[in-house]
């Protein structure tokens, strides 16, 4: 069997949704992702219930973060992931609305991206609690620009965010 690991890069995404059991979403898109070819879902964070962000009038939301590892370049990679998104029924017709699934690319290695499209680290991380805090779970060391993640939290609201226990 080939070992690919040396082509491969470490990447962190967050998913979430408010539509529907985004539980079971966010489950189904990390299976789809993982059938892809080029990419491997390593791990996953638990979920966590947290309040909207950027539109606050709409239902809570469910949220995790997954560690992969892919040989993709990261606009095929970004690709992939809209990809799985739009075929779960993923509509973009309103800013930070609700959703059934919301697939971010967080990381890609020690990469630095910046296209229109497309920038890596997500130029959010650092404000998104919902983000940070299951990101914390699978990556405790994880720092940003020479700041960790616990330092990057203590600056947030975490109020209304918790961990759910789908017993999965």
């Amino acid at each position: 069997m080939m070992n690919s690991s040396a082509s491969e890069t470490e990447v962190f995404i967050s998913l979430g949704g408010n539509i529907g059991d985004p539980a079971i979403t966010i489950e189904d898109a990390l299976a789809t992702l993982s059938s892809r070819k080029g990419v491997r879902v390593l791990s996953r964070s638990p979920y966590y219930i947290t309040p909207p962000w950027g539109k606050t009038d709409q239902a809570e939301f469910v949220n995790a973060c997954a560690k992969l590892r892919t040989s993709l370049t990261p606009a095929a990679l970004l690709a992939v992931c809209l990809s799985v998104e739009k075929s779960m029924g993923r509509i973009r017709n309103e800013h930070w609305g609700p959703r059934i699934i919301d697939i971010d690319l967080l990381t890609y290695g020690d990469a630095v991206v910046d296209e229109e499209d497309l920038k890596i680290p997500h130029p959010y991380i650092s404000e998104r609690a919902f983000v940070l805090v299951p990101l914390r779970d699978l990556a405790p060391d994880f720092s940003l620009n020479g700041v960790s993640i616990d330092t990057m939290l203590e600056k947030l609201d975490v109020t209304g965010i918790s961990q759910l226990d789908k017993n999965m």
